[in-house]
């Protein structure tokens, strides 16, 4: 079996802001398409709390959650058995992930996610967004590991400047 890629993807501004109050700072639909389009029919791996700030789980993929209180979970996963798996470390999220697909896991966040799994990570897929605003959660710093950049696209959205970026080690 080969082994899967494991892809962190994320929306960040100029200082690397992710959120703020749980909440994303930025709503572009071409970018949730994107998201869409790269992550169905992959497993997904996120924190407890990008979990609840969506409010439930995201269709036609395995959400695998990573949370230290399981029991506080129990309601999302006796809402939908069928795609949610709750696991302790990103380490069990990604073996979780290899189980069910050999091709790509998607990282999605928050922050404490992305730290963690980032020396983990092959891929990075990046929409750097030309805009600051006042945030809460940060993505680490990715620019020593990833140098190669294997994909690069401009775009705007009413006024607002962003880039979709990837990179692989």
């Amino acid at each position: 079996m080969n082994k899967p890629i494991i892809s962190i993807i994320a929306a960040i501004g100029k200082n690397r802001e992710l959120g703020k109050d749980n909440r994303l700072l930025w709503h572009i639909p071409e970018d949730l398409k994107r998201f869409k389009k790269l992550t169905v029919g992959h497993p997904i791996i996120m924190g407890r709390k990008p979990l609840e700030s969506i409010g439930k789980p995201l269709p036609n993929r395995t959400n695998i959650v990573i949370t230290r209180h399981p029991k506080s979970m129990i309601d999302f996963v006796n809402q939908s058995l069928e795609n949610v798996v709750i696991v302790g470390s990103i380490e069990e999220a990604i073996e979780k992930g290899k189980e069910l697909d050999g091709e790509e896991i998607f990282i999605i966040g928050g922050s404490m996610i992305y730290h963690t799994a980032l020396p983990l990570a092959d891929k990075l897929y990046l929409t750097l967004i030309d805009d600051e605003r006042d945030a809460d959660s940060f993505f680490p710093l990715y620019e020593d590991t990833f140098t190669r950049k294997v994909f690069e696209e401009a775009h705007e959205s009413n006024g607002l400047k962003y880039i979709w970026v990837d990179f692989e080690r």
